[in-house]
C-alpha cells in the first residue's frame, strides 16, 4: 500500500478488540481505496487471507451459498478455488464490494457465529433498498465509513510530515506559522484542492512529477464511474439523480449554494427528490448539508429537509466536474487557483473542501441562515455549524469559510448576539496565517485537521 491511510489503524482495533465476534463492513464511495486497504490489512496483519471479488467471482462460488448447513464443505471449498490454506483464527475473508452479492452479507451472521475466521466486507450503496430488500442485516457485523484521503494523507504521502507536526504545534500553541511555512502550507494545501482525495488520482499526480493533468484524466475516468453507476443502480430515479449530480458545480457557484429544484423542474418537490437525495448521500458520492432552522437544540431535531446543499464527496473531483480538460488549459486555471487569484468560483472550492473535512471527521453537515424582512436578504449565513455533541449541556461551534483574503464577519457577529451563550468556539477558514480576533479563532485551512 502505496499511500498510508489511517482507517488501518481502526482495522487493527477491530482484529484486537472483537476477537471475531463482530464481521467489519468498509463502506465507502467507489475508487476510495477499500480493497486496496482491506487486502494490505489481510496480508500484514494474518497468516492467510482469500478475497473474493463479488465483482468478477466464478459462478461455483455464488453457489456456495446456496447451503451454509456444512459450514466444512463451504470453508473447504472457499479454499480450494482460491488456492489458499485457512488456519484457525489466523485467517481472514473479505468479501469485496458485497452489494453485489447481499445474500453473502446475510450469510455474515452465520459464518461470524462459527467463529473459526475473521471476517472483511467492503462495499458501497449498501443501504440501497435494492441491496437489502430481500436480506436480513447481520447484527455481527460492525460498519466503518471511509473516505477519499483527507489533507493529512494527501501531504504526509507528498513526504510533508514534518510540516503536519510544525502545522499541529503552531495551532496548539495558538501562534501563526512563519511566513515562508505558512505559503508552503497553503501551497499544498491548494495541490490538494485540484488533485483531491482519490487515490489513482493522488498516485498519478505524484508519479507524473505533480502534473494536474495526470491527475485529471484519473479523476474524470472515476465520474464516468459514478455516472455508470448512477444510470444502472438507480433505474427508478436515474435521471433525478443524474440531474442533481451533473449541477453541483451550478449550485455551489450562487450565493446561497442551496439545490434549487426548479432549475431540474418547474413542478419538482422536495418530497419526490427525497430518493434521490438519499442515494447520492448513501453512495458517499455526495456530501448533503442540511439547514438548521433552530440552533439552540439538537441539530438534527430542526433539519430542513426543503433547504440542503449537495457537496461533491471530493474537492478534486469537483474541480474535473465544474471545469473541462479545454477551460482548465486554455484559461490556464491550475495556475489562478494556485496563485489565488480565480475570481469565480474559488469560494466553492474552498467550501466544498472544508464540508469533505468535517465529513471524513463522520460529522453531519448542516449550516444556518436568517432571512431580514427589513433587509429583504440574509442578514446571517453561517457555512457551516458543528457541536459539542453535548446532551446536557450543548454548544454550537460556527464555522465561516473565506476564500479571499479581504472579508467581513458581520455575518458571524450577528449571530454571536443571537446565540451568544450557546456557542463555544467561533471560526473562520480563510487564505492568511492564524490570528484571534474578538475570539473568533481564524486559521487557514491546511489547519483544520489539527483544530477538530
Amino acid at each position: 500500500m502505496e499511500i498510508k491511510r489511517k482507517i488501518y489503524e481502526s482495522l487493527c482495533e477491530w482484529k484486537k478488540t472483537t476477537g471475531g465476534t463482530k464481521a467489519l463492513m468498509i463502506e465507502g464511495a467507489r475508487r476510495i481505496g477499500k480493497s486496496t486497504v482491506a487486502e494490505e490489512f489481510a496480508k500484514n496483519e494474518y497468516k492467510s487471507y482469500i478475497l473474493v471479488d463479488f465483482n468478477n467471482a466464478p459462478k461455483k462460488v455464488f453457489a456456495m451459498f446456496d447451503d451454509l448447513n456444512n459450514l466444512d464443505i463451504f470453508f473447504q471449498s472457499l479454499s480450494l478455488e482460491y488456492n489458499t490454506r485457512l488456519y484457525k483464527r489466523e485467517s481472514l475473508i473479505i468479501f469485496d464490494e458485497i452489494q453485489k452479492f447481499p445474500k453473502a452479507r446475510e450469510a455474515v451472521k452465520y459464518l461470524v457465529a462459527d467463529g473459526r475466521y475473521d471476517f472483511l466486507e467492503t462495499g458501497s450503496l449498501i443501504s440501497i433498498k435494492e441491496n437489502v430488500d430481500s436480506i436480513t442485516i447481520p447484527s455481527e457485523e460492525r460498519k466503518i465509513k471511509m473516505y477519499p484521503l483527507d489533507f493529512e494523507e494527501f501531504a504526509s504521502y507528498l513526504g510533508e510530515e514534518l510540516l503536519l507536526d510544525y502545522i499541529a504545534g503552531c495551532y496548539e500553541k495558538k501562534e501563526p506559522l512563519e511566513r515562508s511555512m505558512h505559503n508552503k502550507a497553503m501551497r499544498l494545501f491548494k495541490e490538494y484542492l485540484l488533485v483531491g482525495g482519490m487515490p489513482q488520482a493522488v498516485l498519478a499526480y505524484k508519479k507524473s512529477g505533480r502534473d494536474f493533468v495526470s491527475a485529471d484524466i484519473e479523476k474524470r475516468d472515476i465520474l464516468n464511474l459514478y455516472r455508470d453507476d448512477i444510470r444502472k443502480s438507480a433505474r427508478r430515479y436515474n435521471s433525478k439523480i443524474s440531474a442533481i449530480f451533473e449541477n453541483i458545480p451550478a449550485y455551489l457557484s450562487t450565493h446561497e449554494k442551496k439545490i434549487i429544484l426548479s432549475e431540474i423542474d418547474s413542478n419538482a418537490t422536495f418530497d419526490r427528490y427525497d430518493e434521490p437525495l438519499f442515494w447520492l448521500d448513501d453512495s458517499m458520492i455526495c456530501n448533503l448539508c442540511y439547514k438548521c432552522n433552530d440552533p439552540n437544540v439538537g441539530f438534527a431535531l430542526n433539519k430542513n429537509e426543503s433547504a440542503v446543499k449537495c457537496y461533491l464527496g471530493d474537492t478534486g473531483l469537483l474541480v474535473s466536474l465544474a471545469f473541462s480538460e479545454n477551460e482548465l488549459a486554455e484559461n490556464n486555471l491550475y495556475k489562478q487557483i494556485m496563485d489565488g487569484k480565480l475570481s469565480v468560483n474559488q469560494g466553492m472550492i474552498y467550501e466544498n473542501a472544508i464540508a469533505q473535512m468535517i465529513t471524513a471527521k463522520n460529522k453531519k453537515l448542516y449550516f444556518y441562515t436568517r432571512y431580514s424582512a427589513q433587509k429583504h436578504y440574509n442578514d446571517i449565513e453561517i457555512d457551516f455549524m458543528l457541536s459539542n455533541e453535548s446532551k446536557t449541556n450543548f454548544k454550537i461551534i460556527p464555522i465561516e469559510v473565506k476564500s479571499s483574503k479581504n472579508y467581513s464577519t458581520l455575518s458571524l457577529d450577528l449571530f454571536h448576539q443571537i446565540f451568544r451563550k450557546r456557542i463555544s468556539n467561533s471560526f473562520v477558514m480563510h487564505p492568511k496565517n492564524l490570528s484571534v480576533e474578538d475570539g473568533i479563532v481564524k486559521i487557514p485551512p491546511y489547519m483544520f485537521f489539527a483544530a477538530f
